[in-house]
Parts: structure tokens; C-alpha cells; sequence
């Protein structure tokens, strides 16, 4: 018998809050996980997600972490990233953006078909090759768990949650593992140096020097939280007119294109505004909350769902996973211009190929505060991300269930 011991929302945090600090000092003292650019948040995750797995193994003892500050943690880290883009930035990217979003495109149809190829050659209903495609890798647990209950109900897979769970399970933790050491190798094998600007989007350098490193204070604090508080305020009106024209969109699109929106349009409108953009204050929230999203979303992780996945399933992910790094080296890279913000890119979208866009940015965090800034890398995964991802790996998993 079960025993369910649930763990309050104050807790939850301050347990994500100990596993970050945890696994800076794993990393730390493990030199090889700091230098291939393991991100500390995911060593001390994984660790607390371990041990919660063995005591539910070895005393039936589930531990279950309040995790509902995820969602307005998600909220202020878009909303920041959105805060960042410039029209400018997007305009000269324009390029890039498509190249791509053909790139995530192209490899989450990859995906499905090596799926649909591995269920078929261990006789298995071809149904099961939804969940084990972009379903789970590129969608994650949030896209999993969504579209779970509709292909229960139209092919009649009981486990269809728990298959899915443990796929984008799978794919969090490779996804994690894969970003840095890629971004490394890229970075040292081709000598790749960062030219973007000074001040980072997200993902604060690992020694802040001297100048501007005293410029955030309360008071600049509080001015830039006010500015991510109107943007989510904005993002809840524009998502209540998406609704309402039967349009049904994640919410932090919808807050993502309205902080871009106020970042762009009060600078014209009102120029003595002091807008947060590209400022440390706005680099230090993006930071927080992204690493405390990832730490709820590491330490929530019911490891012990993994026992029960099948010899194909684990085949089949290892697979993923190979041709996720091969796409990433002999594609990603050289079409992204084999420069350093290809590199950080390349970091970031091992994130979506295997785990979710939290783990991309993490991945990007971690390497861009290693060896320098990337807006470029940014803002571009950011677009794709919170713009056509979702709506792109919806319409081909609905395709494919026709």
C-alpha cells in the first residue's frame, strides 16, 4: 500500500531552492560536470528526484511536491524573454527564424517516423507511435499530458498518460545532459568566441564585474517586476480574445507577445520611460525563475514510473536520442552559421528535442554564462519556441491521428 505524503507549496520551494545549491556543489567538486556545462539546477534535481524514487521503491513512501508555482514561474520567464525582443532583432533575424523553424520542424517529422518505423518492427499497435514521437520529446509533459486522454479515447490506450509521462520523463533528463556537453565540444573544437552584446537576455555570468555589476537595486527591482506584472495582465486579456474566438493558446504566448509589444511600442510612445530591456535586473528574474521552474519540475519527477517502460520504448528513446545529437551536429549547427550563437543554439535545442523548452533555455543559461552572451540564440529560440512550436507539433500529432 501506497502511503501519499503530500508536500506543501512552502516546502516544495524551499526544496527546489536546497537542490539548486546541491548541485552547484556537486558540480563543484565533480570539475568534468561544471566543464562540459551540466546545469547545476539539473545535477541537484536529478539527485533529489533519485532519492525520492528510492524511498517510494524501498518504503512505498511517495513524496508529492506541491508544484503549482510552476505556472506564474513560466509566466515571469517568458514575459522577461519577451521584454528582450526588440522588432529590430526580429527583423534581421528573419532568416535565421525560418531556417530554424524548419530545423525543429523537419526533425519532430523525424521523429514520428522513426517511431512509427520501431513500433511497426516490434509488432506493436501502431497507435503507440504517437506517444513515442514529438508527442512526449518535443512537446514534454505539459503537451503529453494533454493529449493523453484524447488518444485513450480514440484508440483505446488505457496507460496512454503514463506512457507519455515516462517518455518526456526520459527526454527532461537527456535533454538536460545533452545541451552543455554539445555547446562544449562546438565551442572548443571550432574556438568559438561570443560578439554579442555586453548584458545578457537571460543567464547572468558566472563572475559580474565591476561595471554595472551594483546597478540592480529595489528599486530597479521592483520597476522591472511592475513591468512583467503588466505584460502577464496584458497576456490575460489578449488570451481571454484568443478564447473567445475559439483560438485556445498556452498563456505565456500570449503574455510573451504582449511584453514584446510594451517593450517595443512605450519606448516610441512615451521615451522617458525607463523600459528593463537587456538590463541585469530583467537577466536576474529570467534567471530566477527559470531555474526555480526547472528545479519543481526535477524534484516532482516520480522516477519510479520509469521501471514499467518496455524494452521498445527504451530502444526506441535511445534512438531519439542518437539521431537528436547527429541532427543537432550535422544540420542544426553548420546551417545556423557554425558561430558561437549556433552553438548556444545547438545547446538549446537539444532542450526540444528530448526534454522541453524550460531545458532549452536552462541549457542556454548555463553556456551562455560560461562563455558569454547570445541575445541572437535568445530570441530565436524564444520565437520558435513559444510562437510555432506548440501550434506546429499540435497540428502534426492531430494529423496524424486522422
Amino acid at each position: 500500500m501506497v502511503t501519499l505524503i503530500e508536500i506543501p507549496l512552502l516546502v516544495s520551494m524551499t526544496v527546489a531552492i536546497l537542490s539548486l545549491y546541491l548541485g552547484i556543489r556537486i558540480n563543484q567538486a565533480l570539475k568534468a560536470f561544471h566543464t562540459w556545462g551540466i546545469p547545476n539546477v539539473v545535477t541537484g534535481g536529478l539527485v533529489v528526484a533519485s532519492v525520492c524514487g528510492l524511498l517510494y521503491t524501498l518504503t512505498n513512501i511517495h513524496l508529492s511536491f506541491d508544484l503549482s508555482a510552476r505556472d506564474i514561474l513560466l509566466l515571469y520567464f517568458f514575459t522577461s524573454i519577451g521584454l528582450n525582443i526588440r522588432l529590430s532583432d526580429v527583423s534581421r533575424g528573419g532568416k535565421s527564424l525560418c531556417i530554424l523553424f524548419c530545423l525543429t520542424s523537419g526533425l519532430m517529422v523525424i521523429q514520428n517516423l522513426v517511431s512509427s518505423s520501431v513500433v511497426s518492427a516490434f509488432s506493436l499497435p501502431p497507435s503507440l507511435s504517437i506517444l513515442l514521437g514529438s508527442l512526449a520529446l518535443t512537446g514534454g509533459h505539459g503537451t503529453a499530458i494533454a493529449w493523453a486522454p484524447m488518444i485513450d479515447a480514440h484508440y483505446g490506450i488505457e496507460n496512454a498518460h503514463e506512457i507519455g509521462i515516462a517518455v518526456a520523463t526520459l527526454g527532461l533528463i537527456a535533454g538536460s545532459l545533452v545541451g552543455g556537453p554539445l555547446a562544449h565540444r562546438l565551442i572548443s573544437r571550432f574556438r568559438l568566441k561570443a560578439t554579442g552584446a555586453s548584458l545578457p537576455v537571460v543567464g547572468l555570468p558566472e563572475a559580474l564585474g565591476s561595471d554595472g555589476a551594483n546597478d540592480i537595486n529595489h528599486f530597479v527591482l521592483l520597476r522591472t517586476i511592475a513591468f512583467i506584472h503588466i505584460a502577464i495582465l496584458s497576456g490575460y486579456g489578449m488570451d481571454a480574445v484568443l478564447q473567445y474566438m475559439g483560438i485556445k493558446m498556452p498563456l505565456f504566448v500570449s503574455a510573451l507577445v504582449m511584453a514584446m509589444v510594451i517593450a517595443n511600442g512605450v519606448p516610441r510612445l512615451f521615451p522617458r520611460i525607463a523600459m528593463p530591456v537587456r538590463t541585469r535586473a530583467l537577466a536576474l528574474i529570467s534567471d530566477l525563475s527559470l531555474e526555480l521552474f526547472l528545479a519543481l519540475s526535477l524534484i516532482g519527477m516520480q522516477l519510479w514510473q520509469l521501471a514499467d517502460v518496455g524494452l521498445a520504448v527504451l530502444v526506441l528513446f535511445l534512438l531519439h536520442v542518437v539521431i537528436a545529437v547527429l541532427y543537432i551536429l550535422l544540420i542544426v549547427f553548420p546551417l545556423m552559421g557554425r558561430d558561437y550563437d549556433s552553438a548556444v543554439i545547438a545547446s538549446g535545442f537539444a532542450g526540444i528535442a528530448l526534454g522541453s523548452t524550460a531545458t532549452a533555455f536552462t541549457n542556454m543559461s548555463t553556456t551562455t554564462a560560461m562563455h558569454g552572451s547570445s541575445p541572437k540564440a535568445f530570441i530565436l529560440l524564444s520565437l520558435v519556441a513559444a510562437l510555432f512550436l506548440d501550434i506546429a507539433n499540435s497540428s502534426l500529432v492531430a494529423l496524424l491521428m486522422r
